[in-house]
């Protein structure tokens, strides 16, 4: 089998209306049914089962069981990321802007971290103060270190997952990298830990209020 054979065939289930849509409404980092997957795509329950099972043999998807029922989610990190890339693909005058879009532009979750206008803001903050190290991919400094110390992110801990601890991850609404991996992960957790953050039902938005606003800009 040619390289390009795996690469075209992803590209034909990510080229299909119903299935981005699926994909897209996964990138909460939340499991949800065939039925639910069916409303997202905009299709009929057989035709949705149909595009999960493509899904899931592709390896985009994973299934998970609790008694009789199935959910579905991303398979893993790389998929999010690559969904996120491709949605930054899409020229903005394509896009289509509705009442959620500022929300959604301003904080959302991106798999199991943040994105939006608030990430980037963090993410900059972090590269100027010399925190976080962006010339070659991404890395954590001793200072960065120090400063998830201090407010209670075990660095230790995120090195030894099986994740990167920084990962860059192309931002959809941005066109910036914002930070995924281990390290974006647990500053999305110690955001809602804390109540600088809440999660919207059924959304990919995250509400952030002005201390929480004020702790990704100032770092304090």
């Amino acid at each position: 089998m040619s390289e390009a054979t795996p690469l075209s065939r992803v590209a034909f289930l990510l080229g299909d209306a119903a299935r981005s849509r699926m994909l897209a409404a996964l990138m909460s980092g939340q499991a949800r049914t065939a039925t639910e997957l069916a409303l997202d795509g905009g299709v009929a329950p057989s035709t949705a089962s149909q595009h999960l099972t493509q899904l899931v043999e592709a390896g985009l998807l994973a299934v998970v069981r609790q008694g009789r029922h199935r959910y579905f989610r991303l398979a893993d990190a790389q998929v999010a990321a690559a969904v996120e890339a491709m949605m930054g693909l899409v020229p903005p005058q394509t896009r289509r802007v509705g009442p959620a879009d500022s929300g959604l532009r301003r904080a959302r979750v991106c798999y199991d971290h943040l994105a939006g206008e608030l990430a980037i803001r963090w993410r900059q903050q972090m590269e100027a103060r010399g925190h976080l190290l962006c010339s070659d991919g991404m890395a954590l400094s001793a200072s960065g270190t120090a400063w998830c110390t201090a407010i209670g992110i075990d660095v230790a801990a995120l090195r030894a997952s099986r994740r990167p601890v920084c990962r860059p991850c192309l931002d959809w609404s941005e066109r910036q990298d914002h930070v995924a991996g281990a390290l974006g992960g647990a500053l999305l957790r110690y955001l809602l830990d804390t109540g600088l953050a809440r999660r919207v039902p059924d959304s990919r938005v995250v509400q952030i209020g002005p201390r929480g606003e004020r702790f990704l800009s100032a770092l304090d």
